[in-house]
């Protein structure tokens, strides 16, 4: 099977993300031939830009099935496609359900994507969405499928003891740890920053290192003694489950599939948008690195087929699916671990 991914090439940090070049290489691993086509400029404009060059790469290339990521993508490869290869978009988030400025509040202008988002749905042969709450802008349920991005387990391996030397940090203090954007509204830091006040402890420092390498994320979760996700909106936060990988203590919001990726996991807690709650949830925390030092996060992940391979697996199952091949012969582990995603893995 050859699958081109479509995305968004416009990081100077990343020229393919993170998260689309660690499921790119789950696929590899499984046999997939996975080639990369950027989309270069932002705004519709400069994405309307790219339907004649990837129109142009189709003509030299042969290709079972496109996967966009992101619905403009999506229509960057129904308008170059034409019809000729199956398109599959995976939603991001802010395409559909908007940005987010506040609980339950988005901007204006992002109602705009999810329209797009609606109106693409007659042309693609699949939606998969990250988390269930995505699925709603998803009108045709026969072609919606939730699948959480997955975490490359032996990427995000665990670290016995952390890196604090190395990253200059205090072996006095604990360590709340930020990975979010400080400027972007919806992962809104001031929560924390709040809750860091009102829990009046100077052995207690907020790391906010944005921007940084995905690779230092590891060490910074292995290092830390909490992460802290503020946001009001997500889809499936990868940053909830790569602190799980690590068996990093969390204080999180109630954003995107993060409940329900947390369970009940010792250590790792759900807090509202009250800084009062969220700091007291942050002094369970601490105190649970204290005594108990790091969570069982990993086992969690796997117990709910979160890790990459059992990712790819689906994803692939959804692209025989379309293609009308046969389906995977799925191991009675791999079947279970897929019944546990919450809502139905393809909505009927």
């Amino acid at each position: 099977m050859r699958v081109l991914f479509v995305f968004s090439g416009n990081s100077k940090a990343f020229p393919v993300s993170p998260f689309t070049h660690a499921q790119a290489e789950s696929l590899r691993a499984r046999g997939i031939e996975v080639d990369y086509f950027p989309i270069q400029g932002k705004g519709w404009k400069n994405y309307w830009r790219n339907i004649g060059p990837l129109r142009r790469h189709l003509r030299t290339q042969r290709y079972d099935l496109i996967h966009a990521h992101y619905s403009l993508c999506g229509w960057v490869a129904v308008l170059a496609a034409l019809g000729r290869v199956p398109v599959v978009v995976s939603l991001m988030g802010d395409d559909a359900q908007g940005t987010f400025v506040a609980p339950g509040r988005i901007e204006w202008k992002s109602r705009i994507p999810i329209a797009l988002t609606r109106l693409l749905q007659p042309f693609v042969r699949a939606m998969i969405c990250k988390a269930p709450d995505l699925t709603r802008v998803v009108w045709r349920k026969r072609i919606a499928h939730v699948v959480p991005n997955g975490v490359r387990l032996e990427q995000f391996q665990l670290m016995p003891g952390g890196c604090r030397q190395a990253l200059g940090w205090h072996p006095g203090r604990q360590y709340v740890l930020f990975l979010g954007n400080p400027n972007d509204p919806n992962k809104n830091i001031r929560l924390v920053q709040e809750a860091m006040l009102l829990l009046e402890h100077p052995d207690v420092e907020l790391a906010a290192p944005y921007p940084v390498k995905h690779e230092q994320v590891v060490r910074l979760l292995n290092s830390a003694d909490v992460l802290a996700l503020c946001s009001f909106g997500e889809g499936s936060p990868n940053v909830i489950k790569e602190a799980m990988a690590c068996n990093c203590p969390i204080v999180s919001t109630p954003a995107g599939d993060a409940p329900w990726v947390l369970g009940t996991t010792p250590g790792c807690y759900l807090a509202g948008y009250d800084p009062a709650d969220f700091a007291e949830k942050l002094r369970r925390a601490l105190q649970f690195a204290r005594e108990k030092g790091r969570t069982r996060g990993r086992e969690r992940l796997l117990e709910l087929g979160l890790d990459a391979e059992s990712v790819a697996r689906r994803i692939e199952g959804i692209y025989r699916q379309v293609l009308g091949w046969s389906p995977l012969g799925l191991e009675r582990q791999g079947a279970e671990k897929q019944s546990q995603v919450p809502g139905d893995a393809t909505l009927k």
